[in-house]
C-alpha cells in the first residue's frame, strides 16, 4: 500500500520533504504534482499524489540544465551590458541560450563567462517565481530593454498565466519550473561551442548568438561526457569518411552524398544483409517511382501534414481545354507507393499477410542548419517496408518484425538499449477509437515480444502510433534506427481493401516498418561507432596482399588473384616501399588483414598474415588462409544457415 501523509490545505511540497525528513528536505529540489513537475513552494491544494525531486531523480538533469541557462544568461548580462537574452531551453546532454548583440561573442569569452556563472552559483540566490499581469510584464521588459521578450509575451494566448523567476535582481520570462537557488545547481557545467540562430528559427529575421553549454549532476559525469565527446570527434564519421575514402560531401550537392569505391562496398554489404534477411521472411521486393502527382500525397494526408518538408515541381500541362500548372512532388516516404501496389488486382483474405519492401531513394527538405554528414540528409535510400495485414494477424507480424530488428543489430554489433511507444500526435487522422486500437496493438506486441519499454507521448506518425528501437553505440550514445507503426488510417485515405471470408470488402492493417531506418544515417552510426575499423564481413577491403621485395611480384599477383576468385574484397601492393611503411599505410586505412609476402612465402607456397587488432604475425599455408579469411568475410547470417 501506497504511504501518505496528511497535511494542511495549501501546504507546499517543501513542508511535505520536510514532514518526511530532515535529509528529504535537505535534497529536494523540486516536486512531482499528479505526475506534472513543479517548483518546491508551489502549494498542494487537494489530494494529489506528489513525489519529491532530489539529485537521483531522472528528472533532475533538465532541472539543473535550465537553470543553468538563466545563469549564463545573467552572467552575459553583467559581462557584456546591453546584450539582451531571447531565449534558453534545456536540451539533450546540456543547454544553450541566444543572445542579441552587436558583436559575436568567441570562445576566448567563455572562461570569464564559466568564472562569472560560479560567481553566480556561489551567491546561492532564491530563485523565486513571480506571477505578472500582461500588461505589468510588457512594462517590466520594455523597463530593461528587452523587445524579444516583449514578443514574445504580446504573442502569448489571452489566457496564459505569465510568470518570471527571480534570482537575485536577475529575471527571465519562463513557465519553469526551477530549482530552489542558484546554490543547487551545483557547477558540474561547461560553456562548449557558439552558433549562429535566427529569431525563431526565420531567415527573415535577426541573426542571434547562440552559446552552448552542458551540465550533469556532479563532476564525474561532466568529465565522462566531455571524455565521451573528445572520443566522438575522433569518431567523427565525416573526418573518417575522408581519411578512409569511403565518401565525400560538396557544397554543389547539399544533403546528399558522393560514395567512393569503399563506401559503397560497405553500403552494398549492408544492402545484400538486408535483402537476405527480408527474402528469408517472405518480403517481395518491389520499386516505386520517385516522382508523384500531389493528388496521391494530398490524398494520404503527407503533403498537409509533410508538405513543407517535400521538394515540389511546377510544369505546364497543356491538352485541347489549355494550359495549367502541374505540380508534382519528389517522394518523401514510401508508403503511398506501395498502397499503390497492393490496389492492383483483387486481394483476398487469403493473400494476407502480403509483406513489402524496397530499397526506396528518398528526398526530403531538410532545413541546411540542420543537415549532418551521413546522419541527416537531404537524400536518403530507406530499408522501407510494408506489411498489409488483418487485424487478427498484427501480433504475429510484429513479433517476427521484432525477432529481425534483434538478430539484426546483433549481427551489426549492438544490442536494443531501449524501447519506446510514441503515441497519438495533437494532429492525427483517424478516430480516437482507431487510435486505441492502434495503440492497444502496439501494446501487446511489445508484452509479447518481452521487451521493457517507455512512452513517448504525442510523437506517433499522423497516421498511427510508433514502437521506436534505439541502439548504443561504443561510447555509450543512443541511436534511435528502427520502426515499426501501426496504421488504420492510410488504408482509408487511400481506398484500399480486401475480399475478406465473407465476401465483403474490408481494410486491411498497414504495418510501416524499417530495421536499419535510411542506409545513409546507419553507416554514419556504424563508422562512429567501429571508429572505422569495420567487422571483418563488412569492412571495404578484406585484405591487402604486400610485397617485402620485387622478386615476389609474381607470387603476389598469383595470391591475389587467389583471393579474388575466393569473393574477397582485396587490393595488392607492389609498390617499391619497405614492408613497414606499407603496414603502416595499410593499417591507417583500416584494413583487417595484411598478407605480407616475400622469396620464402613464395617458395613455401604461404604468406604472413598481419591483424589490424595487433596480434602476433602467423605464416600459414595459402590454401588455409583463403579459407580462413573466407570464413571470417561471410556474413553473420549466412553463417548461421551453414550451421557455423
Amino acid at each position: 500500500m501506497a504511504a501518505s501523509k496528511v497535511l494542511k490545505v495549501a501546504s507546499r511540497a517543501a513542508e511535505l520533504a520536510a514532514s518526511i525528513g530532515a535529509g528529504l528536505a535537505k535534497a529536494a529540489l523540486a516536486v512531482k504534482i499528479d505526475g506534472k513537475l513543479s517548483d518546491l513552494s508551489l502549494p498542494i491544494t487537494g489530494d494529489a499524489k506528489v513525489e519529491i525531486i532530489t539529485r537521483k531523480s531522472a528528472e533532475a538533469l533538465e532541472l539543473i540544465r535550465h537553470d543553468t541557462s538563466h545563469v549564463m544568461a545573467e552572467a552575459v548580462q553583467e559581462l557584456f551590458p546591453g546584450t539582451q537574452v531571447t531565449i534558453g531551453p534545456s536540451i539533450e546532454n546540456g543547454f544553450y541560450y541566444d543572445f542579441a548583440r552587436n558583436e559575436p561573442f568567441s570562445t576566448d569569452d567563455f572562461p570569464k563567462i564559466e568564472e562569472k556563472m560560479r560567481e553566480i552559483m556561489k551567491r546561492n540566490a532564491p530563485i523565486e517565481r513571480k506571477v505578472m499581469s500582461r500588461a505589468d510584464a510588457i512594462k517590466h521588459f520594455e523597463g530593461k530593454g528587452e523587445a524579444y521578450k516583449v514578443e514574445l509575451i504580446r504573442d502569448l494566448p489571452e489566457d496564459q498565466t505569465i510568470t518570471i523567476y527571480q534570482q537575485g535582481a536577475w529575471g527571465d520570462l519562463c513557465r519553469g519550473p526551477h530549482l530552489p537557488s542558484t546554490g543547487t545547481i551545483g557547477g558540474a557545467f561547461k560553456l562548449t561551442k557558439l552558433a549562429g540562430a535566427y529569431w525563431r528559427g526565420d531567415s527573415k529575421n535577426a541573426m542571434l548568438h547562440r552559446i552552448y553549454g552542458t551540465a550533469w549532476r556532479d563532476d564525474k559525469e561532466l568529465a565522462d561526457y566531455l571524455m565521451m565527446i573528445e572520443e566522438a570527434e575522433k569518431r567523427d564519421h565525416r573526418k573518417l569518411g575522408r581519411e578512409l575514402d569511403l565518401y565525400h560531401f560538396q557544397d554543389e550537392a547539399p544533403g546528399s552524398v558522393f560514395w567512393h569505391q569503399k563506401g559503397w562496398a560497405v553500403y552494398r554489404c549492408l544492402e545484400a544483409y538486408m535483402r537476405r534477411r527480408q527474402d528469408a521472411t517472405g518480403y517481395t521486393e518491389v520499386k516505386t517511382p520517385q516522382l508523384y502527382d500531389s493528388s496521391l500525397f494530398k490524398a494520404s494526408g503527407h503533403w498537409d501534414m509533410y508538405g513543407d518538408k517535400m521538394f515540389k515541381v511546377q510544369i505546364a500541362k497543356s491538352n485541347e481545354e489549355g494550359s495549367r500548372d502541374e505540380t508534382l512532388g519528389l517522394k518523401p516516404m514510401n508508403c503511398p507507393g506501395h498502397a499503390q501496389i497492393f490496389k492492383q488486382g483483387i486481394k483476398s483474405y487469403r493473400d494476407l499477410p502480403i509483406r513489402m519492401s524496397e530499397f526506396g531513394n528518398c528526398h526530403r527538405n531538410e532545413a541546411h542548419g540542420a543537415m549532418h554528414g551521413l546522419l541527416r540528409v537531404r537524400q536518403m535510400t530507406q530499408d522501407d517496408g510494408h506489411i498489409f495485414c488483418t487485424e487478427a494477424q498484427i501480433m504475429e507480424e510484429s513479433l517476427q518484425f521484432c525477432k529481425l530488428v534483434s538478430e539484426t543489430y546483433t549481427d551489426m554489433g549492438f544490442k536494443i538499449h531501449r524501447v519506446r511507444l510514441a503515441t497519438r500526435p495533437d494532429v492525427r487522422g483517424g478516430t480516437d477509437e482507431v487510435w486505441d486500437k492502434a495503440e492497444g496493438a502496439m501494446h501487446a506486441a511489445l508484452k509479447a515480444a518481452g521487451f521493457e519499454y517507455d512512452l513517448n507521448e504525442g510523437d506517433g506518425a499522423f497516421y498511427g502510433p510508433k514502437i521506436e528501437f534505439y541502439l548504443r553505440d561504443a561510447i555509450g550514445r543512443e541511436w534511435q534506427c528502427g520502426t515499426l507503426q501501426c496504421d488504420f488510417v492510410l488504408p482509408e485515405r487511400l481506398d484500399i481493401a480486401y475480399i475478406g471470408e465473407d465476401g465483403q470488402k474490408h481494410r486491411p492493417v498497414m504495418l510501416h516498418r524499417a530495421t536499419l531506418g535510411t542506409f545513409h544515417r546507419f553507416m554514419g552510426v556504424l563508422v562512429e561507432h567501429y571508429a572505422g575499423k569495420f567487422p571483418f564481413w563488412m569492412a571495404p577491403i578484406h585484405a591487402v596482399v604486400c610485397t617485402i621485395t620485387n622478386d615476389a611480384d609474381g607470387y603476389a599477383e598469383e595470391v591475389y588473384q587467389k583471393l579474388l576468385d575466393a569473393g574477397l574484397r582485396v587490393q595488392i601492393d607492389l609498390r617499391p616501399e619497405k614492408i613497414n611503411a606499407k603496414i603502416r599505410d595499410h593499417s591507417l586505412q583500416k584494413v583487417p588483414a595484411i598478407l605480407v609476402v616475400g622469396k620464402k612465402e613464395a617458395e613455401g607456397q604461404s604468406v604472413a598474415i598481419r591483424r589490424l587488432d595487433g596480434q602476433a604475425q602467423e605464416v600459414v599455408g595459402l590454401t588455409e588462409a583463403i579459407e580462413r579469411l573466407v570464413k571470417e568475410a561471410t556474413p553473420p547470417d549466412l553463417l548461421r544457415k551453414k550451421g557455423l
